[in-house]
């Protein structure tokens, strides 16, 4: 018999292969390594393998780690600060991201990060400036990071609606080698957890000459551009004023569409240029919760999905979205979609799931490393207990309702367990490595603070919840 690292026996596997989720039962799933090496019947896995760990997970369905293709965890600091307001990132978001400091943010980061790890996410796809630290923190933790840096020529300050973005070509030439530098340090740490990847903030944040610099940087170190590309009709109004063409025309003029971009949002995208965009080979990440608050939009993910593009969701940030767990987000993409249709029948439940795994990993990349659970790739994977009431009961005949009652009821706490390369990073719903109470409680020392400094701009602008606040509805 051979001795391997880890044996996993539950009585539902849903390892995502072929089309559909990959059912199997009355298996066992083997480890070693960091990798899968076996998936077969439990009676010959007893047979041919020792585990040193063996997990017998015996009311629990097994899934790959879901991946949250798109974060601003940094932003977490000011979570519940920008709903209900149009003009959501200059009215909402800027006036407390003007004042906030690197130390601030952090804590938020590593609060986000918490949060996502507890509701199943394996893969953390974070976009942020200055993000040396973040990455620290992943690999602490035992997680697997998809990390972008911010590159921007744009000043950043609060712009009127219609305003041109002021460029500073220093400013976008620094944070191009912040992004470089970070690659240098940090792509493929820890056995390959960590990729790092070239993150233009958007079309309208970035001149074109720095756009296509980026690029060819990217495709020279084999990694991917994860950019917000036309995430609405502030960036198409820039877009058209400084080029006389919608954001997607524009970037397949230029030649910025291939397989090499990862596309976040399509907000004010139309299905048509959905449809160039999934057909030029680059992918996309849509985030509904966030997008369905501050828009009030559904992104065009399912005309992207009709003609061959993977799609991967993300529940990007704090201030608009309010939670960073990939559950809410295969909840939220179904219902917006069939009521966007008026059709039941879009966007079932097994395909959100599929977002979150095999579809999301393509998306990102990491499809030939993660998002299921094959024989040769890495060993991310959760456990659902399915005794929880949110998944209870629990139907085989004549259909299983273990996906429908994941995507439409379950909350996060329902997973209990989650594995990252062969490593356990999350046990009895408690993060391993970390002391998460310090971390939760630490948060709180800013708040006042920070509320203290963004008050002058925050009535001066007067948006929404500055008027909420002075007539006593918040």
């Amino acid at each position: 018999m051979k001795r391997v690292d880890m044996i996993v026996k539950a009585p539902h596997f849903y390892t995502m292969e072929g089309q559909g989720v990959g059912y199997k039962s009355k298996v066992a799933m083997v480890v070693d390594s960091g990798k899968i090496v076996a998936i077969d019947n439990e009676d010959i896995i007893d047979k041919t393998y020792i585990g040193e760990e063996v997990l017998l997970l015996k009311h629990h369905a097994i899934f790959p780690g879901f991946i949250d293709a798109h974060m601003h965890t940094g932003l977490a600091i000011m979570r519940g600060l920008a709903q209900d307001t149009n003009n959501w990132m200059m009215y909402g978001l800027q006036p407390f991201d003007n004042v906030v400091t690197k130390e601030e943010k952090f804590a938020g980061s590593k609060l986000a990060i918490i949060e996502a790890i507890k509701s199943g996410t394996t893969t953390l796809g974070d976009y942020e400036s200055y993000m040396n630290p973040v990455c620290n923190f992943i690999y602490k933790i035992g997680a697997r990071g998809n990390i972008t840096q911010t590159i921007r020529n744009a000043e950043k300050r609060v712009y009127k609606p219609k305003e041109l973005y002021e460029f500073d070509e220093s400013l976008g030439e620094k944070s191009f080698q912040r992004n470089i530098e970070l690659y240098n340090r940090w792509h493929n740490k820890g056995n390959g957890r960590i990729k790092i990847l070239f993150g233009p903030q958007g079309p309208d944040f970035v001149s074109k000459e720095l756009l296509l610099k980026i690029q060819k940087e990217a495709k020279r170190k084999n990694t991917k551009i994860h950019m917000h590309t036309q995430q609405g009709d502030r960036e198409t109004y820039q877009i058209v004023k400084r080029y006389n063409k919608r954001p997607i025309q524009w970037l397949k003029e230029i030649g910025y569409l291939d397989e090499t971009l990862v596309a976040v949002h399509l907000t004010d995208a139309d299905d048509d240029e959905a449809k160039i965009l999934a057909k030029s080979g680059a992918s996309m990440i849509v985030c509904p919760g966030s997008i369905g608050i501050i828009d009030g939009i559904v992104p065009p993910s399912t005309v992207f999905q009709q003609v061959g593009g993977n799609v991967a969701l993300g529940s990007d940030q704090a201030p608009g979205n309010n939670c960073h767990n990939i559950i809410n987000e295969m909840k939220l993409v179904t219902l917006f979609n069939k009521i966007k249709y008026r059709d039941p029948e879009v966007m079932p439940a097994w395909k959100a799931l599929r977002m979150a795994t095999i579809e999301g990993a393509r998306a990102v990349g990491l499809g030939e490393l993660v998002g299921s659970l094959e024989i040769g790739k890495r060993a991310d994977f959760i456990a659902i207990d399915i005794r929880r009431p949110s998944m209870s009961p629990v139907f085989t005949i004549p259909m299983r309702n273990i996906v429908p009652n994941l995507v439409y009821s379950a909350r996060g706490e329902e997973v209990v367990l989650s594995v990252v390369d062969g490593k356990i990073i999350l046990k009895d719903g408690k993060i391993t490595g970390i002391d998460e109470e310090e971390y939760l409680e630490a948060v709180g020392k800013y708040t006042h603070s920070i509320g203290q400094r963004a008050s002058k701009e925050f009535f001066e602008i007067n948006g929404t919840n500055a008027q909420f606040m002075k007539n006593n509805k918040l």
